[in-house]
């Protein structure tokens, strides 16, 4: 089902935007990121996200991403945001003209942890594809929007019953540039039950 954007909202907007039923275009502004604690041992939580909402338990989210990076961090991608500490993201962040990394953060109870790969830096465009099953996530990505790969399973321990998911984009240091996010739905979960063994009996 393809998602009608006039359904999500803002938390913090970016410098400037343009939102259209094909698309959503973000301008970055200097200096926004998210991130709690962990090995910096400082919090930003400044990067507009635009979300809708959902008591879903089991759904995928998928959208397309074409990013004019071209600074260290700059970044866009998915995210589920739940409050200041409790949240996870999927993106590509720049780091120089050689390589960027393809990665995935995700933050409990206010500490961030941060997972990645390195990809070539001429990749400008991903789709992201984003599953829920309960409290738990799966985060994958595609060149071309048909094959899927792996990034993380994760669980976020805030994410009962409604949550809130969608696009951020953002530029931790002194930096702007233009994401683009297109071809946005919600499918029946792509993410598919475990059928290895068996869950524990608490």
């Amino acid at each position: 089902m393809k998602i009608d954007v006039n359904k999500l909202e803002w938390t913090r907007e970016p410098l400037s935007f343009v939102i259209s039923p094909e698309k959503v275009e973000i301008i970055t502004k200097p200096h926004t990121d998210l991130w709690q604690r962990t090995y910096y041992h400082f919090c930003n939580d400044n990067a507009p996200v635009f979300q809708m909402s959902t008591e879903k338990k089991y759904f995928s989210f998928i959208v397309k991403t074409e990013f004019e990076s071209k600074h260290r961090f700059d970044q866009c991608g998915v995210v589920v945001y739940l409050d200041s500490e409790n949240w996870l993201k999927g993106s590509i962040e720049y780091e120089n003209e050689t390589f960027q990394h393809l990665g995935s953060v995700v933050t409990n109870d206010g500490y961030s942890d941060w997972a990645t790969t390195e990809i070539n830096a001429s990749v400008k465009a991903m789709w992201y594809r984003l599953s829920r099953r309960e409290d738990d996530f799966c985060i994958e990505c595609s060149a071309d929007g048909k094959i899927y790969q792996q990034m993380r399973i994760c669980h976020l321990s805030k994410a009962v019953n409604k949550i809130s998911f969608g696009i951020y984009a953002c530029s931790p240091e002194n930096s702007s540039f233009k994401a683009t996010f297109s071809n946005m739905e919600i499918t029946e979960c792509q993410w598919l039950a475990h059928n290895g063994q068996a869950p524990d009996i608490d």
